[in-house]
């Protein structure tokens, strides 16, 4: 019984991988009404994996640009207990200007509830985008700007974070991949109450998968990579010199403390962002900040450096 039992767990797992949620649920119930029926598994193991697979259907599911906003509001909270917002509203006011105008030539200039900007009253060199449009830039990070071309360079990154949905993969990638190890590990038994139980943890904890990638352990370097080059697309279209991100990071590079907590422990290095930067940004000429985005940066943000 084991055996048959192993068998046809190990099929249900290759449908949850290749089809969707709905798909999921209504191929489990159909299976394990035949096997139920066959004697290929007893009802209680069918019960077993008709409740499993809904687990399974849940983490394969898309969220709604709905549900993103609330993540991210809730991530955002987080963020905001650990650094604390900036109470200067000239520096946000001018942010969130600058945010909204870059986001509007982004991949994905609307959202759920629009874009929000804050800066973070903290001298951490860091900067966090969460699902949903919350983009958090600290007062470290802002000093490690002498232009209102390289600021945008930095929100310009974040918003590609945001438009490719990197924090939201990481969520259903973790979910997915501990649910499935659940059931390879219990697919030889029949499913007790401590077994359902790990499914439904494995769906929980969204916000902690989320604030963990983002402040304890940073996104991939192929993740920050695509951050980039989707910034230097934002720039190009805005008119703003695609030099000002490799300009910025090389400024960070002499302020970051190596094995720090902030951006040294969640981002690739500066020099290994700029030499991916190189090829795209030597394709550009250098361009001349013009004199109405130095008076004005420094204006709103002078005060800061």
């Amino acid at each position: 019984m084991k055996r048959h039992f192993l068998k046809f767990l190990t099929i249900l797992m290759m449908l949850a991988v290749m089809i969707g949620c709905a798909a999921v649920e209504q191929a489990t119930t159909v299976a394990t009404v035949v096997g139920e029926a066959t004697g290929t598994i007893s009802r209680q193991q069918g019960e077993s994996i008709r409740k499993s697979s809904r687990a399974v259907a849940k983490s394969l599911e898309d969220f709604t640009p709905e549900q993103e906003y609330y993540i991210g509001r809730t991530v955002g909270a987080v963020v905001l207990t650990k650094y604390g917002p900036l109470n200067d509203d000239k520096a946000n006011t001018y942010l969130n200007t600058m945010g909204q105008t870059l986001a509007r030539a982004s991949d994905m200039p609307e959202l759920f509830a629009g874009y929000h900007f804050l800066v973070l009253d903290s001298d951490d060199i860091n900067a966090f985008a969460t699902p949903g449009g919350h983009i958090f830039i600290t007062r470290g990070l802002i000093r490690c700007c002498r232009t209102e071309d390289e600021l945008a360079a930095v929100v310009a990154h974040e918003i590609g974070h945001v438009q490719l949905k990197h924090g939201m993969s990481a969520i259903k990638k973790a979910r997915r991949t501990k649910a499935l190890s659940v059931l390879v590990q219990e697919g030889a038994k029949s499913f007790g109450t401590s077994e359902i139980a790990q499914l439904s943890d494995a769906f929980g904890g969204v916000i902690t998968d989320i604030t963990n990638t983002m402040i304890n352990n940073g996104y991939s370097r192929s993740y920050e990579y695509q951050a980039d080059a989707a910034a230097l697309t934002i720039l190009k279209r805005m008119n703003y010199s695609p030099h000002a991100l490799p300009d910025m990071l090389n400024v960070m590079a002499k302020q970051i403390k190596p094995g720090g907590t902030d951006f040294a422990k969640t981002h690739p290095s500066p020099q290994k962002r700029i030499a991916a930067l190189k090829k795209n940004v030597q394709s550009v000429g250098e361009t001349e900040t013009p004199d109405v985005r130095k008076n004005r940066f420094m204006k709103a943000m002078g005060h800061l450096l």
